[in-house]
């Protein structure tokens, strides 16, 4: 059981404590239920790959994002990793197609642009009628630098854009940072 245990604790987001509860529950189910579950994981890891476009997860060459006709093919959306891709994709606000890097550039952890989907990414602008090119990257170190790269590489073909950042809907103003407040008054718009 501690092999089990441990095997969890590698998850994401897992500590001890919930790595126990979910092996002791799967100790406890029907021996089929475990072996559909086993299954489910071989088939997930030997069957999706990435789409040859956007490089998002796909059980095809190409996923469903990019072979949907009713996307807007001249706005593309850069994201660091396909979670941040489902999480745009369930606002159902983005119409357009999408960009994953694979990471941020890092030096500190000696990753560099030529480590990620930057050349790819280049390519598509340049080969397709991109209009505009938004950077959904995280409001860090890495994230900023990756966007000020891209940002200057991609000037030459389109228009670059950056997400907007702010507040959490609910929070107050005085407990939010300096930082936050700052792009968030960076970010703002006219209202209607």
């Amino acid at each position: 059981m501690a092999r089990l245990i441990g095997q969890f604790q590698r998850l994401p987001g897992i500590g001890p404590r919930t790595a126990q509860r979910l092996a002791l529950y799967l100790l406890n189910q029907p021996k089929e239920q475990v072996q559909q579950l086993s299954d489910a994981l071989l088939t997930a890891r030997s069957q999706v790959g990435q789409c040859q476009s956007c490089f998002h997860l796909s059980e095809d060459s190409f996923c469903e994002i990019c072979r949907n006709p009713e996307r807007n093919n001249g706005l593309i959306c850069v994201v660091a990793e396909s979670r941040d891709l489902l999480a745009l994709e369930r606002t159902r606000e983005f119409r357009g197609r999408y960009h994953v890097l694979g990471g941020l550039i890092s030096p500190m952890d000696g990753i560099g642009p030529e480590l990620l989907n930057v050349k790819p990414l280049i390519e598509r602008i340049a080969q397709e009628e991109i209009k505009e090119v938004i950077l959904a990257l995280t409001p860090s170190v890495e994230g900023d630098t990756t966007s000020f790269y891209l940002a200057r590489l991609v000037k030459p073909f389109c228009s670059a854009s950056r997400i907007a950042y702010g507040l959490p809907v609910g929070s107050e103003l005085e407990y939010a940072d300096e930082v936050t407040l700052s792009r968030a008054l960076e970010g703002r718009r006219l209202m209607d």
